[in-house]
């Protein structure tokens, strides 16, 4: 079960690519915060990389914070390794934090389904946006409507979003076997 628009953020504390932890608190002066469920294998995710680094760059400077978390269980999907995860960031030189979500305590926090799956959230950390970044995964040059995007627009006009909620697409999150 997802959290529902106006709910709170569930904090976390992870460690990044980096090697610095990440928290809530970390943000706390940004007045709009993206958290996108990522991952290094899925084809939506990879698809979606270079979006996700331009929204950032886009609205950085307005106030904006894009935080990826990687929360695949890495036995059956090395790929998602941390240290392939390091790799990734490095290759693609994100422009935001990308933190391993080893327990996968956060993305059940926060009802994650997919890679990726947005949530978006405004200066009081409420949940103002949830879904996918935009209407084409496969096709960048015929994207029709920038979700994210315009969800970050308003908030950051400190108006809601429209839509609020929109289905995420992609990747389900590979969940460990207990």
């Amino acid at each position: 079960m997802a959290i529902q628009i106006g709910n709170k953020a569930p904090d976390f504390d992870l460690t990044g690519v980096d090697g610095k932890k990440c928290s809530l608190k970390n943000f706390a002066d940004k007045p709009a915060l993206a958290v996108i469920f990522s991952c290094n294998h899925c084809p939506y995710v990879i698809a979606y990389e270079d979006r996700m680094a331009a929204i950032q760059k886009e609205f950085g400077s307005k106030g904006l914070q894009v935080v990826t978390i990687n929360s695949n269980e890495d036995q059956n999907y090395p790929e998602d390794s941390f240290d392939n995860m390091k790799k990734r960031a490095k290759e693609k030189n994100f422009p935001f934090p990308y933190l391993r979500d080893e327990t996968q305590a956060v993305a059940k926090a926060y009802g994650a389904a997919k890679t990726p799956h947005v949530f978006l959230f405004d200066k009081n950390r409420a949940l103002v946006y949830a879904g996918t970044i935009d209407d084409n995964w496969e096709h960048p040059e015929k994207v029709k409507l920038r979700y994210l995007a315009l969800a970050i627009e308003a908030v950051l006009s400190g108006r809601p979003p429209n839509p609020k909620e929109t289905f995420p697409v992609g990747c389900s999150i590979k969940w460990r076997k207990n």
